[in-house]
């Protein structure tokens, strides 16, 4: 390993060299090597002095009091000490420290003047502490006062949650009995009151293990379900989030060092599993309401699947198959039309069904898969009575709920002897219900083509039989969706349509009637979006489907109500309209070899062409597409997918494709609407979402497009755009948007900076590619003015000046402007870099004469103003080197012009200059003989 004192002194070395990683490594080295305890305790407080430096300041703590614990009076042990746990919050611990460190070196001004201000700090703690403990007791009082004024009650009910979501305040609520009266607050049964206190209590939760285990045993899980279970949608969405707060904090959420008390806070696996089943029991409770039953679906949706499928263990997803896969297809089998079903919302099946496709994706093994058919398999057979019509309804109803989520399990029980033949059954039965569930079924169970091509010859003259037959609108438009899907089962390719020509479009012309009649159901006309969905495939249809301005306005409108089981369907429809599905490159050799051997080619419709796309795509734009969209991403459900986001995505992309649409996209609220898209996701969705997000960064002012603290969200999802695997397109609009948000504020700047974007754009900086170039400059030429920047310039051993004086000499007008531009900025923030300018290259001088010379009056301008800063530079011997050369004459030529407003700027430069060089004494003012 080494000797220790040498890998201590060679931890300083790097140390001074601001080699801060390397130098913890040797420190590290040493103490594993190191047996003298003296030796040991200087390396420990050597190390502390890194990590303080990197901001880990737990472990800057620990490092100082290992060296303190050998000498009591290291000086610099206690003060590191100190200052980590100043900034770990612990100001009383901090004082202590100090007050010693100022004890042996009465004399030293820091520790005198860090005494001071922690002592001020913590007076100021301590009266905020006791304002707070009076303010929490007074908004107690107002909000139990049943005969105080209802605006003061409000008031305090919202100071409390604001309070609530602060540590300290949280901490001030929990300590002075605020939970108790929290409850005493759920008890009075009044909404506004039952939600002002979970969101308090979901305040309270957030990020702290302890105090959020503490809450769950006084308020019990119980009695959070039975508040869940009211129906009401806001309290039953408040309550959802507070147990995700709970959930969030105790598997990971927070970050807090406890110390000694971890023994006591750590084990949080009881309250989980009660959580778990809890929830279980709401989902086929036929005491809790729908909007209930639909949040603790989305709760097992969130937090039962793993995340990241690298994770191993899946534990919670067998648990929850094990003791709830028959409660959740209880859920998918409902018929609402029957007496005595579960209380549901028109979410509450399609979020069932989402959930048993995570659960069916989570399995690891063919077992677990094998056990998961079992349990479907088992619940079918127990609910077929051929003597009970409504049991057997419900069966086929739970086969449509897999089909919808977990395909294959769902296949392969309508596959089942005896299944398909009871569909076509209850489809000839003279209740309408049983024709309508069988209906469904059929439509779900051909979403495959393979599927398709058995119905195809079984089930269209049996659904144009009940088209034709039945008076019933709803299962009339069930049976005509039924026939779109079997009609679009050659999705885009031209060559393939199932049906003759025209029936597709007597089809959709018939879907968006329906959809366009407001007498219908909610439910029924969202079945002729489902049509559409499955039509649209046809480019006849999408070019049809866009002029119908009603159709389209009824859609939209459709897409912002309270059922998001529309999503998709929606999703689909523009997605076709605008064609941003992946299409597979065709090459002419192959399709060529292909007819030869006489195999099938897809064939493009005529109307899907670009400049058809581009018209499609105006006129959904103006039907107010991008405020449908916003909602649309808004939907707090689990039915808002990951691949239903990447294709809203998708959808963003295609409409912002033409800069003059980006306008109507950002007064729409498309530009808000996107972060969260580009956030969370597919990978391939996030790029996408990304990608609008830089097109509209661009070219709009972020104030307007990302109103309030939007626009810091932005940063990142364009920041992850310049990664080398991205295209050429992307990285050049990501640098185009942050150029733009790297020109709004100081505080965008450091929050480009803070997501290690500089790295990224120094490397294009470098690009061959001329666009790509010019961008990356123009950015770093809008970031030079951020300090962390100029740091980066003023380090040595480099070569980011000296490209950026190369790009000064190139020919390209644009890029010189913004590599002229960034070095006249940093060059009159920072003196230094002028005389290190002149060392990173020869041809330093040469350059700037050329942009001295420029006819571009722009960059003679900024070639001149960098002249006026090596002037300004402080270093005489600088100074005296450009007045002795050819800058001189430049210098007189430009300044002795006459005024000229298209030149005015290089003229009073370069007269600025000149007069510079007179006060240092370089030049003398020309004086004609008396």
């Amino acid at each position: 390993m080494g000797d220790p004192v040498q890998l201590k002194d060679e931890g300083n070395k790097h140390f001074q060299a601001g080699d801060i990683d390397k130098a913890i490594e040797c420190y590290t080295n040493a103490i594993k090597v190191c047996k003298d305890k003296k030796v040991l305790a200087v390396i420990h407080r050597n190390r502390s002095a890194c990590y303080l430096k990197k901001e880990n300041y737990t472990n800057a703590a620990s490092d100082a009091s290992k060296a303190i614990d050998v000498d009591a009076s290291d000086i610099k042990a206690l003060y590191r000490r100190c200052q980590a746990l100043e900034k770990l919050g612990k100001l009383d611990m901090a004082f202590k420290d100090v007050q010693r460190c100022a004890t042996l070196e009465p004399k030293n001004k820091t520790f005198l003047e860090t005494l001071r201000r922690l002592g001020a700090e913590i007076q100021a703690k301590l009266k905020t502490t006791f304002s707070t403990d009076s303010r929490v007791q007074n908004m107690f009082e107002i909000l139990l006062d049943e005969e105080m004024e209802k605006d003061k009650r409000e008031k305090a009910a919202n100071n409390l949650i604001v309070l609530s979501r602060e540590d300290a305040g949280a901490e001030r609520i929990f300590q002075n009995n605020g939970v108790p009266l929290l409850l005493n607050m759920i008890e009075t049964g009044k909404p506004e009151m039952i939600l002002a206190a979970i969101r308090t209590l979901s305040g309270m939760c957030t990020g702290h293990k302890a105090r959020a285990m503490a809450i769950v045993n006084m308020v019990g899980v119980d009695k959070m379900c039975s508040i869940m279970a009211i129906d009401n949608e806001e309290i039953a969405l408040a309550t959802c989030n507070l147990f995700q707060c709970i959930n969030d904090s105790l598997t990971g959420g927070d970050t807090r060092e406890y110390g000694k008390e971890a023994s006591l806070v750590l084990d949080a696996s009881k309250d989980l599993k009660t959580i778990l089943l809890s929830l279980l029991e709401m989902v086929s409770s036929s005491k809790v309401s729908g909007h209930g039953r639909d949040q603790a679906l989305n709760l097992l949706n969130k937090n039962v699947p793993r995340k990241d499928k690298k994770e191993k263990n899946n534990s919670r997803t067998l648990f929850t198959i094990d003791h709830g896969l028959k409660k959740i297809l209880k859920v998918c089998g409902q018929v609402p039309e029957l007496p005595d079903q579960l209380p549901l919302t028109e979410n509450t099946q399609l979020i069932a069904s989402v959930l048993l496709n995570k659960l069916y994706d989570d399995l690891t093994c063919d077992p677990e898969r094998n056990n998961f058919r079992d349990i479907c398999d088992e619940y079918i057979k127990s609910k077929i009575d051929p003597n009970n019509m409504d049991k057997t309804i419900h069966a086929i109803n739970t086969i449509s709920g897999l089909l919808q989520g977990p395909f294959d399990v769902g296949n392969a029980l309508v596959g089942r002897q005896g299944i398909m033949e009871m569909m076509v059954a209850l489809c000839g039965s003279e209740r309408e219900v049983d024709q309508m569930v069988a209906v469904e079924a059929l439509i779900h169970a051909s979403s495959k083509m393979s599927r398709a091509s058995f119905i195809i010859t079984n089930g269209v003259s049996l659904l144009k039989d009940i088209y034709k037959k039945t008076k019933n609108e709803k299962i009339k438009i069930r049976s005509l969706v039924g026939l779109c899907k079997l009609g679009s089962a050659g999705g885009d390719d031209y060559s393939l349509r199932q049906f003759a020509e025209g029936s597709t479009e007597k089809l959709a012309k018939q879907c968006r009637k329906w959809l366009c009649n407001p007498q219908i159901d909610t439910k029924t006309r969202k079945w002729a979006i489902e049509g559409l969905a499955y039509l649209t495939n046809d480019a006849d249809v999408k070019d049809d489907f866009v002029e119908d301005e009603l159709a389209m306005k009824a859609m939209f409108e459709l897409a912002k109500s309270k059922d998001k089981t529309i999503l998709y369907a929606v999703a689909c429809i523009l997605i076709n309209c605008t064609n941003c599905y992946d299409k597979k490159e065709i090459i002419p050799e192959l399709v060529q070899l292909a007819k030869f051997s006489k195999q099938h080619v897809p064939e493009q419709h005529p109307k899907d062409k670009k400049d058809f796309i581009e018209k499609r795509v105006k006129r959904l734009l103006k039907g107010g597409v991008t405020s449908a969209l916003a909602v649309m991403v808004k939907a707090d459900s689990s039915i808002l997918t990951d691949q239903t986001k990447e294709m809203l995505a998708r959808v963003f992309l295609a409409l912002s494709e033409d800069p003059k649409d980006r306008g109507t996209i950002v007064a729409q609220g498309g530009g808000k609407a996107l972060i969260p898209l580009a956030l969370e996701g597919t990978d391939v969705g996030k790029v996408k979402a990304s990608h609008a997000l830089a097109k509209i960064a661009a070219i709009s002012n972020p104030e307007i497009a990302f109103p309030g603290e939007r626009v810091y969200e932005v940063v990142r999802p364009l920041v992850n755009l310049l990664h080398t695997d991205r295209e050429g397109m992307q990285n050049f609009e990501a640098l185009r948007g942050l150029t733009n948000l790297a020109g709004y504020s100081e505080k965008l700047r450091v929050k480009i900076v803070k997501e290690k974007a500089l790295p990224e754009i120094e490397n294009y900086m470098f690009e061959e590619h001329d666009q790509i170039r010019q961008a990356a400059t123009e950015c770093m030429c809008n970031l030079v003015t951020c300090k962390e920047v100029q740091d980066r310039y003023l380090e040595d051993g480099n070569d980011k000046l000296k490209l950026l004086v190369l790009l000064c000499g190139e020919d390209d007008e644009s890029l010189q402007i913004a590599a002229a531009g960034a070095l006249a900025m940093i060059t009159a923030s920072q003196k230094k870099l002028c005389t290190k300018l002149t060392r990173v290259t020869t041809q330093w001088l040469e350059i700037l004469q050329r942009l001295c010379l420029h006819v571009n009056p722009r960059i003679q301008h900024r070639g001149l103003v960098i002249v006026y800063n090596m002037l300004n530079s402080d270093d005489s011997e600088l100074a005296k080197k450009l007045i002795e050369s050819e800058m001189l004459e430049i210098l007189t030529v430009i300044g002795k012009a006459e005024d000229n407003p298209k030149r005015q700027d290089p003229i009073d430069t370069a007269r600025t200059c000149l007069v510079k060089a007179m006060d240092l004494g370089l030049i003398k003012p020309f004086s004609s003989p008396s």
